[in-house]
């Protein structure tokens, strides 16, 4: 009775464990949210050095102390006479350069929104390849497993007509040698898929073990017309392009914020401070009071700075390379996108010959049955036309894939991806 009730938890153990279905439309909207969560700091701290030069027009307050005992006449401490209490305050009320500082800040803030969809965009690219590459494998794995037993079938098939006498030895090695090239083939597809469930489990969140693909969700990629502009469209859309264009206007603000160094600038100042008695202030002032303070403007006119006109023409350098850089980029977006283009036409013509010579792998399949009633065919010659339809069809599904690859690849680059892979089925 024991051992029946371990049976029975064992089963219901490993009932639980088995994979549930995740869809397509899931996984992926599982990888959009993680690749935000991602994104997340980014952005935070783009704002956060965005704030940081906005609010240096709001005075800063500091609150502090000087307390030191004076020996004759009361000298400073850092700059001001030795207090009880101190508060100091400053804030910028006319600066030109800051006004183009905060705007470059402001710039890259918005920049990282562009980041984060282009991160999106990578990581549903990731997902869908990735979850219809191991749709393909997962349904290989069982053609390779009905080609396994066609092999072995071949094979002892061999070694009964080379024990008959009426074959050599040599075809039961060549049966041998098929049987062991599928049982690699297996092997090679089996880590593959391992491997991808890892991949996709890191990408959604969800439990390698627990992923088990449907076809049926799949969405059905759409048409490629050669005869579109798609170059063009990927370049006004790509959130990469869109990015670095950003990122040079940014460094242009920057630039022009560095010249404006130069120019006159107004700060707001104030200052208070409770002088001590024990500090001889009576001794030496006619006219001593414990509270003191101060409010009023800083003006400041630079005009000779030789440091600050280095850093000004670096930063001028600085934007002109991220000007040109933004240019490579969108002409790189552009380039793949035409070569994407071409390509999806390429691999389509190839899974067409793939499609075809599956079918007639299939007619040669019938044709042998057909000889076999007829007793001019033996039952190695069906195993064999079977175990070759097998490679043929599994021929067949890596075209498809390749196809379907480049088709989101292109998807990616036109900025139609997300719409495609979250279309409701």
């Amino acid at each position: 009775m024991k051992i029946l009730r371990w049976s029975i938890i064992l089963v219901l153990l490993a009932s639980c464990a088995c994979a549930e279905p995740l869809p397509f439309r899931q996984a992926v909207e599982l990888a959009a949210k993680r690749s935000a969560v991602i994104s997340a700091p980014d952005q935070v701290r783009a704002h956060q050095a965005y704030l940081e030069a906005a609010r240096m027009y709001i005075p800063q307050v500091i609150v502090g102390s000087g307390l030191a005992k004076s020996f004759g006449f009361p000298l400073s401490i850092e700059g001001s006479a030795p207090t009880a209490i101190s508060v100091n305050t400053m804030g910028y009320l006319i600066n030109p350069a800051q006004r183009d500082f905060v705007r470059a800040a402001r710039t890259e803030w918005d920049a990282t929104a562009f980041s984060g969809e282009d991160r999106r965009q990578q990581a549903i690219l990731e997902t869908a390849v990735t979850y219809t590459q191991l749709d393909r494998l997962v349904t290989a794995l069982h053609l390779l497993r009905q080609q396994e037993q066609e092999a072995v079938r071949a094979e002892q098939i061999a070694s009964e007509r080379v024990q008959a006498g009426v074959e050599p030895q040599l075809e039961l090695t060549r049966a041998k040698l098929a049987s062991a090239r599928v049982r690699m083939g297996i092997a090679q597809v089996e880590g593959n898929v391992d491997v991808l469930r890892n991949l996709l489990a890191q990408l959604t969140g969800v439990p390698a073990a627990g992923i088990e693909t449907v076809t049926e969700s799949i969405p059905q990629l759409p048409e490629v017309s050669q005869s579109d502009d798609l170059a063009a469209k990927s370049a006004s859309t790509s959130p990469a392009v869109k990015l670095a264009f950003a990122q040079a206007d940014a460094k242009l603000l920057r630039a022009r914020g560095e010249h404006k160094q130069s120019r006159p600038a107004v700060d707001f100042v104030g200052q208070y401070g409770l002088l001590t008695t024990y500090n001889n202030y009576q001794e030496f002032f006619k006219n001593y009071q414990r509270n003191n303070g101060v409010v009023g403007v800083a003006i400041r006119f630079p005009f000779l700075n030789m440091s600050q006109r280095a850093r000004a023409g670096a930063a001028d350098a600085e934007a002109v390379q991220a000007r040109h850089q933004a240019e490579e980029a969108k002409n790189k977006v552009s380039n793949e996108t035409r070569r994407l283009q071409r390509e999806v036409a390429q691999l389509a013509a190839a899974r067409e010959v793939a499609r075809l010579e599956y079918q007639l792998a299939r007619a040669d399949v019938d044709a042998v049955q057909t000889k076999l009633q007829g007793g001019t065919a033996t039952l190695r010659d069906e195993a064999n036309a079977r175990l070759a339809e097998g490679q043929k069809y599994s021929a067949y599904l890596d075209a498809s894939y390749l196809v379907e690859q480049a088709q989101m690849q292109l998807l990616r680059s036109t900025g139609e991806l997300e719409k495609w892979a979250l279309a409701q089925k």
